[in-house]
């Protein structure tokens, strides 16, 4: 069930070890989400969707350290990005909800 263009959103995080906590490094809706997820699928970056999330990571400002409300969530989705990558799947089971690029 694909949202219309106009109200979809899309977040982009980064994180290193160096990082307290996963930083906001894009975040934008409609034609910028689609962007936003278009260069992930170009990058062979794991796409997961969640609206709930993506509502919540749209409030942390730009370049911004995620809040530590959101620590588990982001947590348990980094999680399971780091098996699909150290598996090497693309195609692994993905939680609810989420898409796999």
């Amino acid at each position: 069930m694909d949202r219309p263009e106009a109200q979809r959103s899309a977040i982009a995080l980064a994180y290193s070890a160096d990082d307290g906590a996963p930083r906001v490094v894009a975040k934008g809706r409609g034609l910028i989400a689609q962007i936003i997820i278009e260069r992930a699928h170009q990058h062979g970056v794991f796409v997961h969707e969640s609206r709930e999330l993506v509502a919540l990571l749209m409030q942390v400002d730009l370049d911004q350290r995620i809040p530590p409300a959101l620590y588990r969530a982001v947590a348990e989705l980094l999680a399971w990005v780091y098996k699909l990558e150290r598996a090497g799947l693309s195609d692994m089971a993905a939680p609810p909800g989420a898409q796999v690029s």
